[in-house]
C-alpha cells in the first residue's frame, strides 16, 4: 500500500523579535529532526527567511515549531509561499 505523500518546496519567511544567535541554530536543528532539507538565505533581529523542502505535513509542523520557538523570541507571523510542489515517485 503506497502513501500519497505531497513534496513542497517552501519559502518561510519569519517575522517578530528574533533573537538570530539563538534561533537560527534551533531553526537548524529543528528542521534536521523533522528531516526537512532547509536553506537560511536572510536573517536580521526582524526577519529570518529560509526555504525548506519536504512533506506538507512535516513543513506544517516546521511551521508551528518555528511559532513557539525557543524563550528568547517572540515571533509575529510566518508567511508560506509555495515555490514548487512534486510527488515522490512510486517504488520500494
Amino acid at each position: 500500500m503506497r502513501q500519497d505523500t505531497s513534496y513542497l518546496l517552501e519559502r518561510m519567511t519569519i517575522v517578530g523579535d528574533l533573537e538570530v544567535a539563538s534561533f537560527v541554530p534551533w531553526i537548524r536543528r529543528h528542521a534536521a529532526k523533522l528531516g526537512l532539507s532547509h536553506t537560511i538565505s536572510h536573517t536580521s533581529s526582524m526577519r529570518i527567511e529560509l526555504e525548506v523542502a519536504g512533506p506538507v505535513e512535516l513543513i506544517d509542523m516546521m511551521e508551528m515549531g518555528c511559532s513557539l520557538g525557543p524563550i528568547d523570541v517572540w515571533v509575529e507571523r510566518i508567511e508560506r509561499t509555495a515555490l514548487s510542489a512534486k510527488r515522490p515517485r512510486a517504488g520500494l
